[in-house]
Protein backbone atom coordinates (compact mmCIF):
# COMPACT_ATOMS: atom_id res chain seq x y z
CA UNK A 1 0.00 0.00 0.00
CA UNK A 2 2.80 2.42 0.76
CA UNK A 3 4.35 2.05 -2.69
CA UNK A 4 1.18 2.33 -4.79
CA UNK A 5 1.00 6.11 -4.78
CA UNK A 6 4.66 6.69 -5.76
CA UNK A 7 4.39 4.13 -8.56
CA UNK A 8 1.19 5.71 -9.83
CA UNK A 9 2.76 9.16 -9.65
CA UNK A 10 5.81 7.92 -11.55
CA UNK A 11 3.61 6.46 -14.27
CA UNK A 12 1.75 9.77 -14.65
CA UNK A 13 5.05 11.64 -14.89
CA UNK A 14 6.34 9.21 -17.51
CA UNK A 15 3.22 9.65 -19.67
CA UNK A 16 3.45 13.41 -19.32
CA UNK A 17 7.12 13.27 -20.30
CA UNK A 18 6.38 11.15 -23.38
CA UNK A 19 3.66 13.55 -24.48
CA UNK A 20 5.93 16.54 -24.07
CA UNK A 21 8.77 14.85 -25.94
CA UNK A 22 6.53 13.98 -28.89
CA UNK A 23 5.05 17.47 -28.92
CA UNK A 24 8.42 19.18 -28.73
CA UNK A 25 9.80 17.18 -31.65
CA UNK A 26 6.73 17.99 -33.73
CA UNK A 27 6.90 21.68 -32.90
CA UNK A 28 10.61 22.03 -33.66
CA UNK A 29 11.12 19.64 -36.58
CA UNK A 30 10.15 21.91 -39.54
CA UNK A 31 12.23 24.81 -38.16
CA UNK A 32 15.27 22.66 -37.39
CA UNK A 33 15.23 21.06 -40.84
CA UNK A 34 14.93 24.34 -42.72
CA UNK A 35 17.43 26.28 -40.60
CA UNK A 36 19.91 23.41 -40.50
CA UNK A 37 19.70 22.97 -44.26
CA UNK A 38 20.26 26.69 -44.78
CA UNK A 39 23.24 26.80 -42.44
CA UNK A 40 24.86 23.90 -44.26
CA UNK A 41 24.81 25.71 -47.59
CA UNK A 42 21.47 24.95 -49.24
CA UNK A 43 19.18 27.72 -50.48
CA UNK A 44 15.41 27.87 -50.54
CA UNK A 45 12.81 25.44 -49.23
CA UNK A 46 12.63 21.86 -50.37
CA UNK A 47 9.54 20.40 -51.96
CA UNK A 48 8.38 18.57 -48.82
CA UNK A 49 9.43 17.69 -45.30
CA UNK A 50 10.24 14.19 -46.53
CA UNK A 51 12.61 15.55 -49.18
CA UNK A 52 14.99 16.61 -46.40
CA UNK A 53 16.01 12.94 -46.40
CA UNK A 54 18.20 13.93 -49.36
CA UNK A 55 19.68 16.96 -47.58
CA UNK A 56 22.60 17.52 -45.17
CA UNK A 57 20.10 17.29 -42.28
CA UNK A 58 18.93 13.78 -43.18
CA UNK A 59 20.09 12.38 -39.85
CA UNK A 60 17.91 14.90 -38.00
CA UNK A 61 14.89 13.99 -40.13
CA UNK A 62 15.38 10.24 -39.69
CA UNK A 63 16.34 10.46 -36.02
CA UNK A 64 13.40 12.69 -35.10
CA UNK A 65 10.83 10.43 -36.74
CA UNK A 66 12.38 7.32 -35.24
CA UNK A 67 12.30 8.99 -31.82
CA UNK A 68 8.61 9.83 -32.27
CA UNK A 69 7.99 6.23 -33.32
CA UNK A 70 9.75 4.84 -30.23
CA UNK A 71 7.88 7.24 -27.94
CA UNK A 72 4.57 6.18 -29.46
CA UNK A 73 5.48 2.50 -29.08
CA UNK A 74 6.10 3.20 -25.38
CA UNK A 75 2.82 5.07 -24.93
CA UNK A 76 0.67 2.63 -22.93
CA UNK A 77 -1.81 4.98 -21.27
CA UNK A 78 -4.89 2.85 -22.05
CA UNK A 79 -5.52 0.01 -24.49
CA UNK A 80 -6.83 2.22 -27.36
CA UNK A 81 -3.81 4.50 -26.90
CA UNK A 82 -1.44 1.52 -27.03
CA UNK A 83 -3.00 0.13 -30.23
CA UNK A 84 -3.05 3.48 -32.00
CA UNK A 85 0.43 4.24 -30.67
CA UNK A 86 1.79 1.01 -32.17
CA UNK A 87 0.25 1.71 -35.57
CA UNK A 88 1.24 5.37 -35.65
CA UNK A 89 4.69 4.67 -34.25
CA UNK A 90 5.33 1.97 -36.82
CA UNK A 91 4.25 4.35 -39.57
CA UNK A 92 6.61 7.04 -38.24
CA UNK A 93 9.57 4.67 -38.39
CA UNK A 94 8.55 3.56 -41.89
CA UNK A 95 8.40 7.21 -43.03
CA UNK A 96 11.92 7.70 -41.70
CA UNK A 97 13.46 4.55 -43.19
CA UNK A 98 11.57 4.34 -46.49
CA UNK A 99 12.57 7.54 -48.31
CA UNK A 100 10.36 9.49 -50.64
CA UNK A 101 11.08 9.46 -54.36
CA UNK A 102 14.42 11.22 -54.96
CA UNK A 103 14.85 14.11 -57.38
CA UNK A 104 16.08 13.34 -60.88
CA UNK A 105 15.93 9.99 -62.63
CA UNK A 106 13.97 7.45 -60.60
CA UNK A 107 14.29 3.67 -60.76
CA UNK A 108 11.26 1.35 -60.39
CA UNK A 109 12.57 0.26 -56.97
CA UNK A 110 12.84 3.86 -55.78
CA UNK A 111 9.34 4.58 -57.02
CA UNK A 112 8.00 1.53 -55.15
CA UNK A 113 9.73 2.60 -51.95
CA UNK A 114 8.39 6.11 -52.48
CA UNK A 115 4.87 4.72 -52.70
CA UNK A 116 5.36 2.87 -49.41
CA UNK A 117 6.62 6.14 -47.94
CA UNK A 118 3.44 7.96 -49.00
CA UNK A 119 1.22 5.23 -47.55
CA UNK A 120 3.17 5.27 -44.28
CA UNK A 121 2.98 9.06 -44.10
CA UNK A 122 -0.79 8.98 -44.60
CA UNK A 123 -1.19 6.37 -41.83
CA UNK A 124 1.08 8.43 -39.56
CA UNK A 125 -0.90 11.64 -39.99
CA UNK A 126 -4.29 9.93 -39.74
CA UNK A 127 -3.12 8.26 -36.53
CA UNK A 128 -2.03 11.60 -35.09
CA UNK A 129 -5.39 13.11 -36.03
CA UNK A 130 -7.23 10.25 -34.29
CA UNK A 131 -5.23 10.85 -31.13
CA UNK A 132 -6.47 14.44 -31.18
CA UNK A 133 -10.07 13.83 -32.20
CA UNK A 134 -10.88 10.60 -30.35
CA UNK A 135 -8.45 9.86 -27.53
CA UNK A 136 -7.29 13.20 -26.17
CA UNK A 137 -10.85 14.49 -25.76
CA UNK A 138 -11.84 11.72 -23.36
CA UNK A 139 -12.47 12.47 -19.70
CA UNK A 140 -14.93 14.34 -17.55
CA UNK A 141 -15.38 18.09 -18.12
CA UNK A 142 -13.95 20.44 -15.58
CA UNK A 143 -11.16 22.91 -15.09
CA UNK A 144 -9.65 23.78 -18.44
CA UNK A 145 -10.71 20.53 -20.09
CA UNK A 146 -13.10 22.30 -22.47
CA UNK A 147 -10.32 24.63 -23.65
CA UNK A 148 -7.94 21.70 -24.12
CA UNK A 149 -10.55 19.76 -26.07
CA UNK A 150 -11.04 22.75 -28.37
CA UNK A 151 -7.30 22.80 -29.07
CA UNK A 152 -7.25 19.03 -29.72
CA UNK A 153 -10.13 19.28 -32.17
CA UNK A 154 -8.62 22.25 -34.00
CA UNK A 155 -5.30 20.41 -34.27
CA UNK A 156 -6.93 17.15 -35.37
CA UNK A 157 -9.02 18.76 -38.09
CA UNK A 158 -6.04 20.82 -39.18
CA UNK A 159 -4.10 17.60 -39.76
CA UNK A 160 -7.00 16.08 -41.70
CA UNK A 161 -7.44 19.27 -43.72
CA UNK A 162 -3.75 19.36 -44.61
CA UNK A 163 -3.91 15.74 -45.78
CA UNK A 164 -6.92 16.43 -48.00
CA UNK A 165 -5.38 19.59 -49.43
CA UNK A 166 -2.08 17.81 -50.05
CA UNK A 167 -3.88 15.12 -52.04
CA UNK A 168 -5.95 17.66 -54.00
CA UNK A 169 -3.04 19.95 -54.83
CA UNK A 170 -0.94 16.96 -55.80
CA UNK A 171 -3.59 15.88 -58.27
CA UNK A 172 -4.87 19.20 -59.55
CA UNK A 173 -2.06 21.75 -59.49
CA UNK A 174 0.49 21.87 -62.32
CA UNK A 175 4.02 20.92 -61.33
CA UNK A 176 5.43 24.44 -61.92
CA UNK A 177 2.89 25.91 -59.47
CA UNK A 178 3.64 23.27 -56.84
CA UNK A 179 7.36 23.85 -57.24
CA UNK A 180 7.07 27.63 -57.05
CA UNK A 181 4.91 27.74 -53.92
CA UNK A 182 6.16 24.50 -52.27
CA UNK A 183 2.58 23.63 -51.35
CA UNK A 184 3.37 20.17 -49.99
CA UNK A 185 6.10 21.51 -47.71
CA UNK A 186 3.78 24.09 -46.15
CA UNK A 187 0.89 21.65 -45.70
CA UNK A 188 3.13 19.00 -44.14
CA UNK A 189 4.73 21.60 -41.87
CA UNK A 190 1.33 22.87 -40.70
CA UNK A 191 0.17 19.31 -39.95
CA UNK A 192 3.35 18.58 -37.99
CA UNK A 193 3.04 21.80 -36.01
CA UNK A 194 -0.60 20.96 -35.21
CA UNK A 195 0.30 17.55 -33.82
CA UNK A 196 3.14 19.12 -31.85
CA UNK A 197 0.80 21.65 -30.24
CA UNK A 198 -1.76 18.96 -29.36
CA UNK A 199 0.81 16.73 -27.67
CA UNK A 200 2.33 19.63 -25.74
CA UNK A 201 -1.12 20.54 -24.44
CA UNK A 202 -1.75 16.91 -23.54
CA UNK A 203 1.59 16.95 -21.70
CA UNK A 204 0.39 19.75 -19.39
CA UNK A 205 2.78 22.26 -20.95
CA UNK A 206 -0.04 24.77 -21.40
CA UNK A 207 -3.71 24.93 -20.34
CA UNK A 208 -3.03 22.66 -17.39
CA UNK A 209 -5.40 22.58 -14.44
CA UNK A 210 -4.01 24.28 -11.33
CA UNK A 211 -4.00 21.15 -9.15
CA UNK A 212 -4.37 18.15 -11.49
CA UNK A 213 -2.88 16.62 -14.61
CA UNK A 214 -4.94 16.93 -17.78
CA UNK A 215 -6.91 13.95 -19.07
Amino acid sequence: MTTAAPREGGAVLSYVGLRRAVGLIGLLLPFVLVIGDQLLGEHGLRSSISSYYYSPVRDIFVGSLCAVGVFLFCYRYERPDAILGNITGGAAVAVALLPTVPPGVVTPAQRFVGTLHLISAAIFFVGLALFCLRLFVRGEPGGRKAARNLVYRICGWTIIGCLVLAALTGLLLPDPVKEEFETLFWLESLAILAFGVAWLVKGDTVLRDPTASSV
